[in-house]
């Protein structure tokens, strides 16, 4: 009877045992994550990853109506031409930003919206990965950034992610919401995972590349949107960040 029971505990362990391998085994199938990617091929980095995600609004809901537009379609509610010009004042040195409305309608809209009412002001440069991309957009006030934390629908891809283009940061399907991200090589294959570039740096990109990348990746999202600059002040003090965004022209073709 005592070996029977060894036997059968035995038998449990190796299904359990095997049970374990195979979660393992499916866990490797599953794409690598930025910061796995980053820490592993540095080298590869620009030509497999993708941007690091905002982190997710939990409580974003979408209505019927909206899940029913697909991001090839015409959305009426946004302009579909013309283009405005942003220059952006900067620790690191200025800079300006063409945006064309048709290449990515949505997010240059949100975009617009964002730099007249001075949500990029003070925003840190949070995370800067040289020859990748630096990315911001995470106001230094949460409830500032509460209330603009709305996803707006994806664009149809038109142009690529190369040198110099500035694309919505997400983290999956109709995700986008505040922070954005300027390339810095050219990375093409986010082309494919539904990175939609809205604009692109035209003078001072030189500006852009000296953002300091003392930091990396460390500063938290969560801690940002909890606490805001005063999170990145204490811990991050030498961060470069926007001192103002404007709109200095507009043209409507």
């Amino acid at each position: 009877m005592l070996a029977l029971l060894s036997r059968l505990i035995f038998l449990i362990a190796v299904s359990v045992m095997l049970s374990s391998a195979g979660c393992s085994d499916a866990d490797r199938n599953q794409p690598m994550s930025m910061d796995e990617a980053l820490a592993s091929l540095e080298q590869a980095r620009k030509d497999s990853q993708q941007p690091p995600p905002p982190i997710e609004d939990s409580d974003g809901t979408e209505s019927e109506e909206e899940e029913e537009l697909g991001s090839d379609e015409v959305d009426e509610t946004v302009p579909q031409t013309g283009t405005f010009t942003v220059r952006v004042e900067s620790s690191a040195g200025d800079y300006t930003i063409e945006v064309h409305r048709d290449w990515a309608p949505r997010g240059a809209e949100r975009f617009y919206q964002l730099v007249k009412a001075g949500y990029y002001d003070e925003c840190r440069y949070f995370r800067v990965v040289p020859d990748f991309m630096v990315q911001f957009g995470m106001h230094g006030n949460p409830e500032t950034h509460r209330q603009w934390d709305r996803n707006i629908r994806d664009d149809a891809v038109k142009q690529s992610n190369k040198r110099g283009f500035v694309t919505f940061a997400t983290s999956g399907k109709h995700s986008r919401t505040t922070q954005i991200f300027i390339n810095y090589s050219d990375n093409s294959r986010l082309d494919s995972m539904g990175f939609a570039p809205f604009g692109k740096v035209t003078e001072g990109m030189e500006h852009v590349d000296s953002i300091n990348p003392k930091h990396g990746e460390s500063p938290a999202q969560r801690s940002i949107e909890d606490r805001g600059n005063a999170y990145l002040q204490q811990n991050f003090p030498d961060l470069d960040f926007v001192k103002k965004m404007t709109i200095v022209s507009e043209a409507s073709e």
